[in-house]
């Protein structure tokens, strides 16, 4: 039966994962054919938003700096990623035909009141950016500049400048676009330090220059961004240092547990008693496969676990095929959201299948806590940082149509596959097939020093784990949260495995050593080990904070935020993962005491 179960399983989590790939890679293929053009066709600029160098997730709508705007302004038509994303794309007043250069061409005249030359202050003295997309290619510019001493005599305190000529370099291949860039001039720029009204013309210019890469090949150049030498060789440091630390540990595993192990069964096989006496987890065989406390809730963190964890593949299988590149816009917000909700049947299958191997009853409540358990956070989390953001008014904030579909694929989608994956694994439920029989009543646990307790072992596992991933988790925050933009998914997928094998490998260590003590509770105690990494993962995140140039409440509520949600799953997900290595371990050990 449980290998009929685990084939079942297999079947619905390949099925799944096929149905969510071909879904998101059908709606995020480029077609190339959209995006040639003859000379002096129109090519679609769109403005999209500002905000400070230093805090990324803090941006603002493009016109509320009092730019040059066009009348009426047109809002273009978002994907449901691109607003998760934060991007609102808008009209623009700059013409940047196909293959027509200008020079010095003007954009608008404008005379900026006190409280306008204010907020450009305001946004100069933030060190603003803007950000635009033309023909689907980002590009940015500064917004000014600062000076921190004039060089005239007398006069002292910096002196702010806004850039008022921008400078767009385009590269083309035939009849489509390859590159786009934008420079602000600082050579024309208007001082703005005084709170004086100033007449300004805002002017551009439009240079095109043949490339001879090809239109398949135009954003590799975001994927080279981050691929210098000295980067590689952090890469390449990480990933040695995490080969490092997996050769001792199994080293350590091989020469002190393994060949303990394999004295204790010889122990056992031999049926001397004097000696059996030392083989302490031998005499809590008749307690170690006793279900844990809190079934339900320890059946909803498997569910949920494994439902991340076939997540994260998706992701990886994602950006392996090229779906998961930088700057395509929102793919990535939009890939969890369905991924997740698709995924939402294996958190039901999981749950129930596990809680009816030890009771027939109840495990509707095993499937309504997996649909809770990280859902629940992660709703209440989004809906306090959409309300500092809709305060704030930062394009971050949600529209209502948008929430609306949120909430809506809850009850429509995600609770029907939940309910769904719950009843297929009552209906395919078995036994759970222990090596031993389970006593009725619970032995009691002798008193255990300090450094066999939970927090203790929590500690080792979790700093352990740690140590292996600490560079490469550097990289992942500074792509995040900086604009180093991480484009090595084979990387981070080594890594990964990696944190994997390190969660199995010290689960299993630990749990030995606290069956040698004959402390039988060892179910929710593995789960807490391997999660205790992702509490490390959020402390690293705090230092990278402090350490950063990030400052705004904005910023920090966004961050603190996003990174408790991403910490917590993958809390559940190396919780899950060390459970299922300790009881395949435990499995084993108790097997091979029976045969013998």
């Amino acid at each position: 039966m449980i290998i009929i179960m685990c084939k079942t399983s297999e079947i619905i989590a390949l099925t799944v994962v096929l149905s969510a790939l071909s879904l998101i890679v059908h709606s995020a293929t480029a077609n190339p054919n959209n995006h040639r053009y003859n000379v002096g066709d129109p090519v679609p600029l769109f403005v999209n938003k500002v905000g400070p160098l230093n805090n990324p997730s803090e941006t603002y709508y493009y016109y509320d700096l009092p730019f040059c705007r066009p009348d009426p302004l047109v809002l273009k038509k978002e994907s449901f990623g691109e607003v998760l994303n934060g991007d609102r794309l808008t009209n623009a007043l700059y013409e940047l035909k196909f293959r027509q250069d200008k020079t010095r061409e003007t954009l608008c005249q404008k005379k900026f009141k006190v409280a306008e030359v204010a907020r450009f202050r305001g946004a100069v003295i933030d060190d603003f950016y803007f950000q635009m997309y033309y023909d689907d290619l980002p590009l940015w510019g500064f917004v000014g500049k600062v000076e921190q001493e004039s060089g005239i005599l007398g006069e002292k305190g910096p002196k702010y400048h806004l850039f008022k000529h921008v400078q767009f370099d385009v590269l083309y291949n035939g009849d489509q676009v390859i590159e786009v860039r934008a420079f602000s001039d600082p050579n024309y720029v208007v001082d703005i330090t005084e709170d004086v009204e100033i007449d300004v013309t805002f002017t551009y210019s439009v240079i095109w220059n043949e490339s001879s890469t090809k239109f398949k090949d135009r954003m590799g150049k975001y994927s080279r961004a981050s691929l210098v030498p000295i980067r590689q060789q952090i890469h390449w440091f990480s990933f040695i240092n995490s080969v490092v630390i997996i050769v001792l540990l199994m080293g350590l595993l091989t020469l002190l547990f393994m060949r303990r192990l394999k004295n204790d069964m010889k122990k056992c096989a031999d049926g001397d008693e004097e000696e059996d006496k030392e083989v302490g987890w031998k005499y809590i065989h008749g307690d170690v496969f006793r279900p844990p406390p809190n079934l339900s809730l320890f059946c909803a963190v498997l569910g949920t676990g494994t439902q991340l964890l076939t997540l994260v593949f998706i992701l990886f299988g994602l950006a392996f095929l090229g779906v998961l590149y930088p700057y395509n816009r929102g793919a990535l917000l939009a890939s969890l959201v369905w991924i997740y909700t698709i995924t939402s049947v294996i958190a039901g299958y999981t749950a129930s299948s596990f809680h009816n191997q030890f009771a027939e009853g109840g495990w509707e409540w095993s499937v309504r806590l997996a649909g809770l358990l990280y859902l629940g956070p992660l709703l209440v989390t989004g809906l306090i940082l959409n309300i500092v953001a809709t305060g704030l008014r930062a394009t971050a904030a949600l529209p209502f149509g948008t929430i609306t579909v949120i909430l809506l694929v809850c009850p429509c989608v995600a609770i029907p596959l939940l309910a769904f994956g719950g009843v297929f694994g009552y209906r395919h439920r078995s036994e759970f097939e222990a090596p031993c029989a389970t006593k009725r009543y619970p032995r009691e646990i002798p008193p255990l020093a300090w450094y066999r307790k939970t927090p203790c072992q929590m500690f080792i596992a979790g700093l352990l784990s740690f140590s292996a991933i600490v560079l490469e988790l550097h990289h992942l925050y500074a792509s995040m949260w900086g604009y180093k933009i991480c484009t090595l998914p084979g990387i981070l997928f080594i890594t990964f495995v990696i944190l994997v094998i390190l969660t199995a490998m010290i689960s299993v260590g630990l749990t030995y050593i606290q069956l040698s003590v004959e402390d039988h509770a060892w179910w929710w105690r593995s789960v807490l080990c391997g999660g205790s990494t992702a509490i490390f993962m959020f402390g690293y995140c705090i230092y990278f904070y402090a350490r950063s140039n990030m400052n705004s409440f904005i910023q920090l509520s966004f961050f603190i935020g996003y990174n408790a949600c991403m910490c917590y799953a993958f809390f559940l997900i190396l919780g899950t993962i060390s459970f299922h290595a300790s009881l395949m371990f435990v499995r084993h050990i108790y097997h091979a005491v029976k045969s013998e």
